[in-house]
């Protein structure tokens, strides 16, 4: 029998919480860590899922109207699309010459947005919010969305 799994391994291997939200890690830490013994990667794997699924299926959120994530997304009537390889590329990919790519991000107390360790100051108005950046290459802009509307547009160099 192999040795358990400790805090460390876990949170490399999962999802890092938003730091502002206190009650994530503590849950994920009380209900999961502290209960469930794991010895092997494949026994990590199997009961983190389970935890997220449960999670995700049972608590409520004041952010999402108090609904659970499952809930929210069922009402989205959006398919979510995974990549086809398991692992992610460890190599520097190519600069892309046309498309547009979107991301989310999470907005802090200093204002800023991070994409790819390029810091880029944004409004007042998106603290604390998601927000998704649209890199469109042949504009070479970076436009910020928040619910739909389009609240910032940056000069992006590539």
């Amino acid at each position: 029998m192999g040795q358990p799994f400790s805090v460390c391994q876990v949170v490399s291997q999962r999802e890092r919480f938003d730091p502002t939200d206190r009650y994530r890690p503590l849950l994920y830490q009380q209900k999961f860590l502290n209960k469930i013994v794991m010895t092997t990667e494949k026994e990590l794997m199997q009961a983190s899922l389970e935890f997220e699924h449960k999670h995700n299926r049972c608590y409520r959120y004041s952010k999402l109207r108090g609904q659970t994530p499952l809930q929210v997304l069922a009402n989205s009537n959006r398919k979510l699309k995974f990549p086809a390889q398991q692992r992610a590329v460890q190599y520097p990919l190519k600069k892309p010459k046309a498309g547009r790519y979107h991301l989310v991000r999470f907005i802090r107390s200093d204002c800023r947005l991070n994409i790819f360790g390029e810091l880029f100051p944004v409004p007042s108005e998106l603290q604390y919010e998601y927000v998704v950046a649209t890199i469109d290459v042949k504009e070479q802009k970076l436009k910020l969305f928040l619910a739909n509307t389009q609240v910032d547009e940056i000069s992006y160099q590539l």
